[in-house]
């Protein structure tokens, strides 16, 4: 049984002291009513928070589907005062419109970036070595493999694109194994452990040396697409490539094609695009590909780490305003 404890909560730098507007606090709704909210009540409450339906007095909102972005938009819509949303997931994307139509300079948008990072990494870390060690190839054969293959990750170089909590948790996992990681993102503001720290525009630099290419980044307008042919092209036959940030930051025809042109060794994907990926699809029987349903974590490890994001936020809400997980409605995430 999953229990809190099973996962640490994990903050990144960005994440610790995000500066956000001072909001007047009040009742906290939580939406929608699933009749599943009795962890996330029970944390506003220990935060001092008062949980209440929604209505013209409240002033914090709770949002924990994902799937509902126009009914969240309406709910604001409908509901000017609310002051502070928190969002289910680390990835906003889904909630784009919503933020962005409904961002105020008095109105804070926080999100669970970070929270869920000890169940992605662990994920991310067992894709890599599924990969090097050719467990998709493996898992398709009916007859002995004659085929003496496999690679070690003791020793490689590991480029992560993405410094939030999951890629600083993936460093964590991957110090017993002696890796030398680059780590590119929006700045070049170091990040400790990683041998260097560049930004997006350098990834082409360190692709050639990459033996294995780590995608955590945010999606935005800009990330799309961030890896197709031009950088497929770049890499090592024997480079491998995993995502675990959202679909579109892979163009999809181009992995396949790399897959089966031998341009790079193997990929595994936890979010593809489309998604869910349609039966049929050709990436389904590309080459050394691993492909999981979005299921790095699943909502029994979730909750728990949601519910200490809750809990920490509703502290801030009531008090001083030290939100963790901020939203830049002009940056997407």
């Amino acid at each position: 049984m999953t229990t809190p404890a099973q996962h640490r909560h994990v903050l990144g730098d960005e994440f610790a002291a995000a500066s956000a507007p001072r909001v007047v606090s009040g009742p906290i709704a939580i939406e929608p009513e699933t009749g599943d909210t009795a962890m996330f009540r029970a944390a506003v409450e220990r935060a001092g928070g008062v949980v209440a339906p929604l209505s013209e007095d409240t002033r914090g909102l709770i949002w924990l589907t994902y799937a509902r972005a126009d009914q969240l938009s309406a709910t604001l819509e409908a509901n000017p005062q609310i002051l502070w949303v928190q969002l289910p997931w680390a990835g906003v994307d889904a909630f784009a419109a919503p933020v962005r139509d409904h961002a105020r300079a008095d109105r804070v948008f926080t999100s669970a970036k970070g929270a869920y990072a000890q169940p992605v990494a662990e994920h991310a870390l067992g894709m890599i070595i599924a990969l090097l060690r050719a467990f998709p190839r493996r898992a398709r054969l009916t007859a002995w493999d004659e085929r003496i293959i496999g690679t070690s990750l003791y020793a490689r170089r590991v480029t992560i694109v993405g410094a939030g909590g999951i890629a600083r948790e993936l460093m964590r996992l991957l110090a017993p194994f002696n890796v030398s990681i680059t780590i590119v993102r929006r700045t070049d503001h170091p990040v400790a452990d990683a041998e260097q720290t560049l930004t997006a525009d350098r990834l082409p630099e360190v692709l050639g040396t990459t033996d294995v290419l780590v995608i955590a980044a945010a999606h935005t307008a800009e990330t799309t697409h961030l890896i197709s042919t031009r950088e497929f092209e770049r890499m090592k036959p024997e480079a491998v490539v995993v995502n675990i940030a959202r679909g579109p930051l892979i163009d999809g025809a181009a992995l396949e094609h790399a897959l089966r042109n031998g341009v790079i060794a193997g990929a595994a994907l936890d979010v593809t695009d489309p998604e869910p990926l349609p039966e049929g699809h050709p990436l389904w029987s590309a080459p050394n590909i691993l492909i999981t349903p979005h299921q790095a974590d699943t909502p029994e490890m979730t909750a728990p780490l949601l519910a200490v994001r809750i809990e920490h936020n509703v502290r801030a809400f009531l008090g001083d305003g030290r939100f963790v997980g901020v939203v830049d409605s002009s940056a997407g995430y």
